[in-house]
């Protein structure tokens, strides 16, 4: 006998409901933290990105892109709340293995059960904007930052400890233009993408299921241009002197928190923010780097120096399009 289309769509959505609820009760943040601590430690790291399936009539597939480095990733924060994991923060600094050179890369926070979160809402804005419960019981949210710690984008997903892996997987949002892209390509602005993270012997991997997306000023979807398959695999690595990144992040990270907390206050405000630089971000990028050069060398910089920065390039977003929310 073949069931009713209402029926079958109601009995779907309960049975997810009900494997959102019994993955929420199964949850288990001690053993999620310790998967998201074993992402730090000394890496060679291979970055891979091949477009896959074209979406837009007579487009071209771009040449895949190879490329990778030395990091390392190190514990910024780890705290809890009435014993129980809350965040979990993670700076990447990229060293150069010939000449010894640092440089600040990307970093990764963790929330337990967030309430919120900010999301890249349109060019150069982000405003935050609430989780629904459902989606955050026992799941953490994973915002990763710029090398100015500027906003780049969210997920939230639960850990999958299954057959002795761990696994993370996000929930599709959007995110702007990554660095590979955004200096020699115009013919699209956003990606809608989800990430998935897994523990690994002798390391881990980051996989990306990016859709790349001409998107409206008000947030809505002009055209799609093609999906993305990327690999970031990140293995031990022991060849290589880490002890610049140590000493530059001694040195630099008291600064760098102040620049975090201006950020956060700015993330926080219910209108959002704006950048006012370029999408490559490098009027922002290149002062604060100055600055903590200034402090790795022994100088002082006062606040009202890091205050001017942000007054310069960032500002209030200012109303929502109607359309967009």
């Amino acid at each position: 006998m073949n069931m009713p289309a209402a029926t079958l769509l109601a009995l779907t959505l309960l049975a997810t409901g009900a494997a959102r609820a019994q993955d929420a009760a199964i949850a288990n943040p001690d053993q999620d933290r310790a998967a998201i601590l074993a992402m730090q430690g000394e890496y060679l790291v291979d970055f891979a990105f091949d477009e896959t399936v074209l979406l837009a009539p007579g487009y071209e597939r771009a040449p895949a892109m190879r490329s990778g480095g030395d990091e390392v990733v190190i514990v910024v924060e780890d705290s809890s709340i009435d014993g129980r994991p809350a965040k979990v923060v993670l700076q990447h600094i990229l060293v150069d293995a010939k000449s010894g050179h640092v440089t600040k890369h990307w970093r990764q926070d963790w929330v337990y059960e967030a309430t919120s979160r900010w999301e890249f809402a349109s060019d150069q804005t982000w405003r935050m904007r609430g989780i629904p419960d459902d989606r955050t019981k026992g799941a953490w949210t994973q915002c990763v930052y710029e090398v100015s710690d500027a906003p780049r984008y969210c997920g939230t997903g639960r850990w999958n400890h299954r057959y002795g892996v761990s696994t993370w997987t996000s929930d599709r949002t959007w995110r702007p233009l990554p660095r590979r892209e955004y200096t020699r390509r115009s013919d699209y602005n956003a990606m809608n993408v989800e990430n998935r993270h897994t523990i690994v012997p002798g390391g881990w991997t980051h996989e990306q299921d990016n859709t790349k997306v001409v998107r409206r000023s008000d947030g809505s979807t002009d055209r799609t241009i093609a999906r993305e398959f990327g690999f970031n695999d990140y293995r031990k690595d022991t060849d290589v002197d880490f002890g610049p990144a140590y000493a530059y992040w001694n040195a630099t990270g008291t600064y760098w928190a102040k620049v975090r907390t201006r950020w956060d206050a700015l993330l926080a405000d219910p209108a959002g923010l704006r950048m006012k630089t370029k999408v490559d971000g490098m009027a922002m990028i290149i002062p604060l780097f100055t600055q903590a050069a200034t402090v790795e060398e022994g100088g002082v910089v006062p606040d009202a120096d890091i205050d001017r920065v942000f007054a310069e390039w960032v500002e209030p977003a200012g109303q929502e399009p109607a359309s967009a929310r």
